[in-house]
């Protein structure tokens, strides 16, 4: 039997993981009052049942008898009862976004401002994502790529990778991306703006990618970064980290930037082993779209 305890901050995803859980084959119970979860153990162990797979979701609802969970992790332990915890986690400002946009007030600060009640849960959770087995940071997960990291951690049975990189191209005229954990200025590789016939191409075109490559200091670039990211990963890792965005910007975030962020996303995701997630994303390769002939 495989026991998971979903927890995390409110408004992180948790219920959305716990219905894909369930499509998963767990039997799932969401908000379950804390006092009946050693019993819910004893019930499923003690006596024939068909629940082989349970996720069990444990938050900010609970209210005060959070602070109970961490004695009931303890008296588990004592009964030699293997559980695994999955904690959601998101940025303070998603989270405030996310409940702005739903009208919702916070379970722990009902009435009053939605970051005293998540600056409140953080500190009440904190011993539980200590205690956690897989955090995954959905600040930046669509709704998809969530389920594909819970297929892979339940399904598949994949080794977790508790690391999301983000590669992030975007333009300089726009602003640099507020998430930003390394930032990359490739504004001094020649600009396929003022090429004829290449303005209205994106750095997903084969003729800007052409472009861009013919220059050596393009691919030293590469190399570099290349370098640098793999030599930060391993220690982001052992600090705790999720989530890396490495941001490549030029001057309107559609040609040499696009290039650049596609060309080391390929390297990263082309190793043999990987001890993170990868993505890439593309934010300002629509604007200002030009129609050519």
């Amino acid at each position: 039997m495989r026991f998971v305890i979903v927890t995390g901050m409110s408004g992180a995803g948790k219920s959305t993981a716990m219905k894909m859980m369930e499509d998963m084959g767990f039997f799932c119970i969401d908000n379950l009052p804390v006092p009946l979860l050693d019993k819910l153990v004893d019930f499923t162990t003690n006596f024939d049942t068909q629940m082989k797979n349970i996720a069990i979701g444990i938050d900010a609802r609970s209210g005060e008898r959070l602070d109970t969970v961490e004695g009931m992790l303890e008296i588990l332990k004592e009964k030699d009862v293997k559980y695994e915890v999955l904690f959601l986690d998101a940025e303070d400002s998603v989270l405030v976004k996310r409940y702005k946009e739903t009208r919702r007030n916070h379970p722990l600060a009902p009435g009053e401002r939605v970051n005293k009640g998540i600056g409140l849960e953080r500190k009440k959770l904190e011993f539980l994502k200590k205690e956690a087995d897989f955090i995954i940071d959905t600040s930046r997960l669509l709704t998809r790529e969530l389920k594909a990291e819970l297929e892979k951690i339940f399904v598949q049975d994949e080794q977790f990778k508790s690391l999301f990189v983000t590669i992030l191209s975007f333009g300089f005229k726009y602003g640099i991306p507020a998430d930003s954990d390394l930032v990359m200025d490739v504004r001094f590789l020649p600009n396929p703006y003022y090429v004829e016939g290449l303005r209205a191409k994106t750095g997903n075109d084969v003729e800007i990618q052409q472009y861009v490559m013919q220059f050596d200091e393009a691919g030293v670039f590469l190399d570099k970064l290349e370098d640098l990211v793999k030599f930060l990963i391993p220690y982001y890792i052992s600090e705790g980290k999720n989530q890396l965005v490495l941001s490549i910007g030029c001057t309107g975030g559609k040609h040499r930037s696009v290039t650049l962020a596609n060309e080391i996303y390929k390297r990263l995701n082309a190793q043999e082993t990987m001890e993170y997630g990868l993505k890439i994303e593309h934010r300002d390769i629509e604007k200002d779209a030009i129609r050519g002939k």
